[in-house]
């Protein structure tokens, strides 16, 4: 029997950021992001004969290449979710992936990839079974948590919601939620340009960075100050409040940072081109007044968000004053997007 699915899924940008987990793949804080549109991995899962009397047989290739390197993380994942896939021990895994932008570079691969990796193989039980699920997207986004926590946000469009918090009723830590509040005309036509600081990998993985959380002395106090954000944050999407939402968006980045810098062992993530941004950002918006705010995620790069009415301005900003800064003047302009989408 062979059998294969092919499914696009969307990076996101959190806005309100997790950074500290718990087993099994849980989350200390709540988050909400922004789910992308052009940023996305495109991965195809073809079932076939086996070949290997490994517990897996697996092929991963990343545009063509074979990626050995992936496997320890890939059957990691598949253990984890072993009891509802059985299937996978009885065949060959092909598994053929594409990033519309550069692997391991802070716009969250493993929340693309794992996400559309999850909707491959929910796809297929129930090609087998024969079964269609009441709540495909739901376990898609549980299945996805296992794999990578932000992969959770990214099996649904718009604005998404991870983690048990007080204002919405139906979070949950183990799976996501598309937030169902009111969300302002101002932040439905929403965009981010991903500016490339850095294209390589990271010299400390987000899972290292997470782990480093657990005896951080600024823990517990950044955990509750999460919820307090996405509180103020979730008032200032319903009511319009730019200048709110642009303010606690840009403090939750540098938080995030913050966190890397205090922890034991330190790191840092971000560049000196990094840190330019961010202040010709501050610039532009002082001197222009255009509403145009940044964030970070776990990396070097800079995601610039606007709404799509400044989006003529942001390009000149860009073009003009800051792809000096950037690895071989790359960017992406990006938007806020719908979700996955099936392929084949």
């Amino acid at each position: 029997m062979s059998k294969t699915t092919t499914w696009r899924s969307p990076s996101n940008i959190a806005l309100v950021k997790y950074w500290g987990k718990y087993h099994p793949q849980l989350p200390a804080n709540p988050s909400i992001s922004f789910t992308l549109d052009q940023c996305y991995t495109e991965t195809t899962l073809s079932l076939l004969e086996r070949s290997s009397d490994d517990t897996y047989d697996v092929d991963i290739l990343l545009d063509g290449e074979p990626q050995e390197s992936f496997k320890p993380k890939i059957t990691k994942f598949l253990d984890a979710i072993q009891e509802e896939i059985p299937f996978t021990r009885d065949h060959k895994l092909r598994i053929e992936t594409h990033n519309s932008f550069p692997h391991s570079s802070g716009i969250a691969s493993s929340a693309s990839g794992m996400s559309a990796l999850a909707l491959c193989l929910l796809t297929l039980k129930e090609e087998i079974e024969r079964k269609q699920s009441t709540d495909f997207f739901r376990k898609a986004s549980e299945w996805s948590r296992l794999g990578s926590g932000s992969a959770s946000r990214s099996v649904y469009g718009g604005l998404v919601e991870w983690g048990r918090f007080a204002g919405i009723a139906e979070s949950n830590d183990e799976y996501a939620i598309p937030y169902g509040g009111n969300i302002h005309p101002i932040f439905q036509d929403f965009c981010d340009y991903v500016l490339l600081v850095e294209t390589g990998s990271k010299k400390v993985s987000s899972t290292a960075g997470h782990g480093l959380m657990e005896n951080h002395p600024y823990a517990e106090r950044r955990f509750l100050q999460a919820h307090e954000n996405l509180s103020e944050l979730l008032h200032s999407i319903s009511s319009g409040e730019l200048e709110k939402f642009g303010t606690l968006v840009e403090s939750e980045a540098l938080t995030l940072h913050a966190m890397m810098m205090t922890s034991s062992p330190y790191f840092i993530l971000m560049k000196p081109n990094t840190v330019h941004i961010l202040e010709q950002v501050w610039d532009f918006r002082k001197e222009t007044g255009h509403p145009l705010y940044f964030t970070l995620d776990a990396g070097a790069n800079v995601h610039l968000l606007f709404p799509a009415t400044i989006e003529q301005a942001v390009k000149e900003f860009v073009r003009d004053s800051l792809t000096g800064y950037l690895k071989n003047a790359q960017y992406i302009c990006d938007r806020v997007g719908q979700g996955p989408v099936k392929i084949r």
